[in-house]
């Protein structure tokens, strides 16, 4: 009975004497590892010099209790647990519940008009956000819709790496448009672009991200007309123009030099990478394709042909064998290979355009500052020139006072007036 009153801390290798002066039978008793509060006193209500360990484990095993702790009572009403612990940090870093932005991309949609076929996908959104007026959004995009909310983005943050979209063809050559292949594809391409902004720190809450996925189609419509006009856009092409025209940057940091070096020597790499990959996929499918015909021909020429006929079968199980090893394959590499290569070009291109812009508006900066010197030269010259205009037109006054002063005295002849800026004679 003793021992269920007081239990106290781990015993040490020294043995320590127990708190508070206890002695008996109760001070050494210990609880089974599996009692609830072996686990939870020690830590809480021992006293310190029972939790001296050595200095590389102490902080280690002191958080493995804590955690293992927390799991298993969490909700205990006699453990209290202060905010700022190291338990509820590990809590807090793992919880899922801090994404306030749900959204798919799913049910494409076949629509065929006088003019063109294209395909429209549903846009759900869920979210908790006080800025959208509603907890869930439906609505149906297209391909040019996206390609339209990449540009704003990139517009609105000119510095920052959007994430990719897939190419108008994906793997052309290897499957045709509008078939279930190539839709499933770009639809996965589009969910996973759409959630990248999603967890994106600073494009997660950019207007024009919000209105495409809260606007309805003719809304939408609406919004991208409100746009700048073409003669704005022809103005943006010709500055590019004109600051590509005038030169590399000037004063780009070395850091980015180094960066854009390594860039270009990447972007050539991967994309021989993606183009041998491609050209892999594409000849183990039309090596496929024909292994596929000549597995049926061996057996029906077995079956013509008695003498040789287990030959024969055995050539088609073999065929067949190599069918689908070959099919294994090309599987693996459509799903594990050809994408994430495909996606390091696209990558590799974005940050290509990232340093392109950063170059244009180092371009800019400097022009700019080019320009503010010329105009403090001109502004400097401007003032030495009013100011020697100003004092030739206070000499002016002063020889002219001069000159009334010398003839009301009478004086006849030729003198001069030395002022610093010019001799006057009169």
């Amino acid at each position: 009975m003793e021992a269920e009153g007081r239990v106290p801390g781990p015993p040490p290798p020294p043995p320590l004497p127990p708190a508070g002066g206890g002695s008996g039978a109760g001070a050494g008793a210990e609880l089974p590892a599996s009692t609830p509060g072996a686990a939870r006193v020690p830590l809480l209500g021992a006293p310190a010099e029972v939790l001296e360990l050595d200095d590389e484990e102490d902080d280690l095993e002191v958080f493995s209790k804590d955690t293992s702790l927390a799991e298993a009572n969490s909700f205990s009403p006699s453990m209290t647990i202060s905010p700022s612990s190291m338990i509820n940090q590990y809590k807090f870093e793992d919880e899922p519940e801090l994404k306030d932005l749900f959204i798919t991309v799913d049910d494409p949609e076949s629509h065929i008009t006088a003019i063109e076929t294209f395909i429209t996908y549903r846009v759900i959104t869920k979210t908790s956000r006080g800025e959208f007026d509603s907890c869930e959004y439906e609505v149906r995009r297209r391909y040019q819709d996206f390609l339209w909310l990449k540009s704003k983005l990139e517009e609105a943050h000119p510095t920052l790496i959007i994430p990719p979209l897939p190419e108008k063809f994906i793997m052309k050559g290897m499957v045709e448009r509008f078939s279930d292949e190539f839709i499933e594809t770009r639809r996965k391409a589009l969910h996973k672009f759409l959630n990248r902004i999603a967890d994106h720190p600073t494009l997660t809450f950019n207007e024009d991200f919000k209105i495409f996925l809260t606007a309805q189609a003719w809304e939408l419509s609406s919004h991208k007309k409100q746009g700048p006009g073409l003669l704005s856009r022809m103005g943006q092409t010709v500055r590019a123009v004109a600051s590509s025209v005038r030169g590399g940057v000037k004063n780009r940091p070395e850091m980015f030099t180094e960066m854009n070096d390594y860039m270009e020597t990447f972007s050539q790499k991967i994309n021989v990478l993606d183009k041998i990959a491609h050209r892999i996929y594409k000849e183990e499918r039309e090596y496929f394709n024909e292994m596929k015909e000549y597995g049926p021909i061996h057996t029906l020429w077995s079956a013509s042909e008695e003498d040789i006929a287990d030959s024969l079968k055995g050539i088609a199980s073999c065929i067949d064998k190599c069918c689908k090893a070959t099919e294994k394959r090309m599987a693996g590499l459509s799903e594990n290979l050809l994408p994430i290569l495909h996606e390091y070009v696209l990558y590799s291109e974005i940050l290509m355009g990232v340093l392109k812009r950063r170059d244009h508006i180092q371009s800019e900066l400097d022009s700019k500052i080019d320009a503010l010197s010329n105009k403090k030269a001109d502004k400097d010259l401007l003032c030495m020139l009013g100011r020697g205009n100003h004092e030739k037109h206070a000499t002016h006054q002063w020889v002219g006072s001069c000159s009334k002063g010398l003839v009301i005295m009478g004086i006849h002849g030729s003198c001069f007036v030395n002022t610093g800026s010019a001799v006057v004679y009169f």
